[in-house]
């Protein structure tokens, strides 16, 4: 299992040392850093999937950071950190390009979720930018094949006409058909006693289109 590295950039050393220890505690690594000028010299060496950092700070703040990080690094996901004071700032820094803020204080609950819906969404991306996607989207486009994904997901395995029965679907010629399409875009597989399942690549996108649901409707 990949585990996701975090920088944590805050000058405030009890809130930084809290944060580490938190998100240390449900197993991601994290290095935190008092200054954005010590960040950015740590950035490459790091390789961070997400940085959480301060948007007041003596030195370079939040806002300053912000765009030297995404010029660089596009994919890095970015959390702003503010005061109530400063919510339209982090809105702003949104709008330059932070992918996330969170006002303080914030409540542990708050960090975790925020963390993980930016991790999320940027593996959503970038399994969206892998060679063949396009034709793995344009075969899911299909309702009945997002349903006999999600069926497998569920059941594990099925035959043809457990299959056919529990879609609904009286034309088998139609199921066929999709699971030839599926077969062909290797998302399901089929061994010699007939039973389909999915595969790596199917699980994947079961997956993926699960995240695609909770992004649409948050």
């Amino acid at each position: 299992m990949t585990i996701e590295k975090i920088m944590v950039i805050d000058d405030d050393r009890d809130l930084r040392e809290s944060i580490v220890e938190i998100l240390e505690d449900n197993d991601f690594s994290v290095i935190g850093c008092e200054t954005a000028e010590k960040a950015l010299q740590k950035i490459k060496l790091v390789a961070p999937q997400l940085i959480i950092v301060d948007n007041m700070m003596p030195g370079m703040g939040g806002m300053a950071f912000l765009p030297l990080v995404k010029n660089d690094y596009p994919n890095i996901k970015i959390i702003m950190i503010t005061a109530f004071s400063t919510v339209d700032n982090a809105v702003s820094a949104m709008k330059s390009g932070a992918d996330d803020y969170l006002a303080k204080p914030f409540k542990r609950d708050d960090l975790l979720v925020a963390v993980r819906r930016n991790l999320e969404a940027l593996k959503f991306e970038q399994q969206l930018s892998e060679s063949g996607m396009d034709e793995t989207l344009a075969c899911l486009s299909n309702q009945i094949r997002r349903q006999i994904l999600a069926t497998l997901s569920r059941k594990k395995e099925m035959r043809f006409m457990d299959i056919t029965r529990h879609l609904g679907v009286s034309d088998h010629t139609k199921v066929n058909f999709h699971l030839k399409s599926l077969k062909a875009n290797n998302l399901i597989s089929q061994d010699r006693k007939k039973t389909y399942r999915l595969t790596p690549h199917g699980v994947k996108m079961v997956d993926y289109l699960h995240l695609l649901s909770q992004r649409l409707s948050s």
